[in-house]
């Protein structure tokens, strides 16, 4: 087989099994399976013989142990309340202003995303709370999808994030510097969401009216106090995580133990730490280490046969072979992120195309930092991507009958416009991504 059907057929197949219903991890492995027989004679001690090499790097790499302490960091602030307590503390500061509960469903979204690194507890945890009040308040139901997906999505971007801990893992960038790289981009979106939301309810007080006068009966010395103990101690978390990383103190593995132990602690100053919550926030955390491991293998074992054949050097040189310029084929290689993210979890794209475009983009000169992070910022697009993004899978298990997924598709596309412009943005200005890893760890 030659290298170019190769990069085609196993593509081909894979979409073909996904669009079947088989799960991602597991069509994977057969279709890595099932081309390495036919490329290698139909032998198949030498493709079991790498899948067991593979495997074993995988269990070796540990920087993947913050995975598990990160997402039960996450299972602990979503039983601890934080979530809840700052949503009431926004409800109360940004009622008054049009679209104010939109913004404060971003805000919220902000902060625990900085605190969690998880997409899917950060959305639900917010949504439960949020889509019944936005839409008792008249807020417009496209609007409210909208602001509580996006709002959701900055938890796979936002420091500490599970996806910059697993690239960090498959191209031995340091995690401490993706971690500062992806801090600009993350919150750029989230100040573009707030505009958005600010501007258009403000043109049309119908999609985001404010809280009425009855509503607005807290004291400023009560406001400020909501603040104070709701929104100082997940920010205590966050410096405690993100900063033993950046001073030095503590790798990523370590930081990340730290987070759960911070986590568990908030759960216990909020009276929220029993013995369920820490089984069921264990139970989680090992449901869905599980599910990412063995995504892990099946995506290692496509890349390994994908490689093996030739199909990443096909691919590199059709990229590398077009007379145009280095960033005509970055927007190429975005473009083919953001088509895959339509259909295909995070994970599996990060593993299927890391190995083929890294190459690529070192030969182009981009800095592996740089493009790495857009790479991320495109990813979180995944998540907001009809048909197949899981923020819309989320909310739609947890939103009230009114809200179809119909509506929910039309809400998230101006998000997903304004996720574009964000990536845009850090490829035309490229010290939104660089700037924090220069001034915290130097060139």
């Amino acid at each position: 087989m030659s290298p170019e059907f190769v990069a085609v057929a196993m593509f081909g197949t894979l979409f073909v099994v996904l669009f079947m219903g088989h799960p991602l991890a597991f069509s994977l492995g057969a279709v890595a399976v099932l081309f390495g027989l036919l490329g290698w004679g139909g032998s198949p001690d030498q493709i079991f013989g790498i899948f067991a090499n593979k495997t074993y790097g995988v269990m070796e790499e540990y920087v993947l142990v913050a995975v598990p302490l990160f997402i039960f960091m996450a299972q602990m602030l979503d039983a601890s309340g934080v979530a809840e307590k700052l949503f009431h503390t926004m409800h109360v500061l940004w009622g008054p202003v049009r679209g104010g509960l939109g913004i404060a469903v971003i805000l919220v979204c902000t902060v625990f995303a900085a605190s969690t690194g998880v997409v899917g507890a950060t959305e639900v945890a917010i949504g439960l709370l949020a889509a019944p009040n936005l839409l008792k308040r008249g807020y417009d139901i496209p609007m409210t999808a909208g602001c509580i997906c996006a709002g959701g999505t900055l938890g796979i971007l936002i420091p500490p994030s599970i996806m910059l801990v697993v690239y960090g893992g498959l191209t031995n960038i340091s995690v401490g510097k993706l971690f500062a790289a992806a801090m600009l981009p993350g919150l750029t979106l989230s100040s573009l969401y707030i505009i958005y939301v600010a501007v258009r309810c403000g043109l049309n007080p119908k999609m985001g009216p404010p809280l009425p006068k009855e509503e607005r009966t807290q004291s400023a010395k009560q406001k400020l106090g909501m603040v104070f103990t709701s929104l100082i101690p997940p920010l205590f978390l966050i410096f405690m995580v993100l900063g033993s990383i950046v001073a030095g103190i503590a790798t990523t593995t370590e930081a990340a133990g730290l987070g759960a132990i911070g986590a568990m602690l908030l759960a216990l100053a909020y009276r929220r730490l029993t013995w369920a919550a820490i089984v069921d926030s264990a139970t989680a955390t090992m449901k869905i280490t599980c599910m990412v491991m063995v995504l892990f293998l099946g995506g290692n074992a496509f890349q390994s046969i994908f490689m093996g054949l030739g199909g990443g050097d096909a691919v590199s040189s059709v990229l590398l072979g077009l007379q145009v310029s280095p960033y005509v084929v970055l927007f190429i290689m975005m473009g083919i992120v953001f088509f895959l993210g339509m259909f295909i979890d995070w994970l599996g794209i990060l593993l299927i195309v890391i190995p083929v475009f890294t190459p690529v983009a070192q030969e182009l000169g981009f800095d592996p930092l740089w493009f790495g992070t857009l790479i991320c910022v495109n990813l979180q697009m995944a998540f907001l991507t009809p048909p197949f993004g899981y923020s819309l899978f989320y909310l739609r298990g947890i939103a009230p009958p009114e809200m179809t997924m119909g509506l929910i598709y039309k809400g998230v596309i101006p998000f997903i416009c304004l996720q574009w412009i964000g990536l845009i943005a850090c490829v035309m200005y490229q010290p939104l991504i660089m700037y924090l890893p220069t001034a915290l760890f130097g060139e």
